[in-house]
């Protein structure tokens, strides 16, 4: 289920208060943290959004809110359970996608498979495959943080800001 939204209406969603919408992807209490401190710093407040495992390990997600037309947030930090942080993460995007959002831009710190990036023997480019899921999921723009490759910003079909940690790090040890 794609929509598409008539240039008339288009610009005055773009108008509207409250076109941006910050979700947190998981219950993990860092990713928490930090989705509050973002959306501390914009001022806005985070978005309703239900992520939890069933009884079967499945991952379920219940987006509690319209995003219809609106540019959102997903914040995704990895927990020990990478895969179970991959598939929040991709549900969460899809289920942005099916509701409209009018883009869908992934923050995710840490990228995970970042260092299989590369062929090795029988092996498999893994940090590709991640890439092509979250495009083909609807992700439209990820922000992320040192890849162990910049090389890996060329596996996505959209936007890659690889934001680099040693600027502020170097501050940090030279304030303290």
């Amino acid at each position: 289920m794609f929509c598409v939204t008539p240039p008339e209406l288009e610009t005055k969603m773009n108008i509207t208060k409250g076109g941006l919408v910050l979700f947190s992807a998981n219950s993990n209490s860092s990713c928490m943290e930090l989705s509050k401190k973002i959306a501390e710093r914009l001022g806005v407040e985070m978005g309703k959004v239900q992520v939890y495992q069933e009884p079967n390990r499945e991952t379920r997600v219940q987006i509690q809110e319209s995003v219809r037309g609106k540019d959102v947030f997903i914040i995704q930090t990895v927990s020990k359970d990478v895969n179970t942080t991959i598939m929040e993460l991709l549900i969460m995007v899809y289920a942005c996608k099916t509701s409209c959002a009018k883009s869908i831009i992934g923050v995710i710190p840490y990228f995970p498979y970042s260092k299989q990036c590369k062929m090795r023997k029988r092996g498999s480019i893994v940090s590709k495959l991640l890439a092509s899921m979250m495009c083909k999921a609807g992700l439209t723009h990820l922000i992320t943080m040192d890849l162990h490759q910049k090389e890996i910003q060329g596996f996505f079909n959209i936007p890659v800001d690889n934001l680099r940690a040693s600027p502020f790090l170097l501050q940090y040890i030279q304030e303290e």
